[in-house]
């Protein structure tokens, strides 16, 4: 899958613009990078579509903790909108993501994520918009 392929899944099955969709994509990584041993977040940026790979780089060896709700927020601060429809970006993202990757990769990722992320990174859920 390419950058492409992959910002246009998020798009599609956010319900966002592709400039949203972009943006929202670009943030969940960076803030998942945060949250995820540095280790993690390299492994993970290695698995993802070339122009994707910088923004899920940590910046740091340890994670950072930090629940949903703050998760959410930082990349709604980053992504420059808010509401329902960040939260189903995020969710998108996670969905492009769990198809893209390899399926061990991905769950090593979202295994050091805490129970309340399960809305949004569910490893068996088909993804399901919140927006009406």
């Amino acid at each position: 899958m390419n950058d492409n392929e992959f910002l246009a899944l998020v798009a599609t099955r956010s319900g966002l613009s592709p400039e949203q969709a972009a943006a929202v994509t670009r943030a969940t990584l960076t803030t998942l990078a945060e949250r995820i041993d540095g280790g993690e977040a390299r492994d993970l940026a290695g698995q993802l579509p070339e122009g994707l790979r910088a923004h899920a780089f940590g910046g740091s060896e340890a994670a950072e903790r930090f629940g949903l709700d703050v998760f959410v927020a930082r990349v709604s601060g980053r992504a420059d909108f808010d509401g329902d429809r960040v939260r189903d970006g995020v969710t998108a993202v996670f969905d492009v993501l769990r198809d893209a990757l390899d399926p061990a990769a991905y769950a090593q990722a979202v295994a050091q994520l805490p129970a309340e992320y399960a809305d949004v990174v569910d490893q068996s859920a088909p993804f399901i918009r919140r927006q009406s």
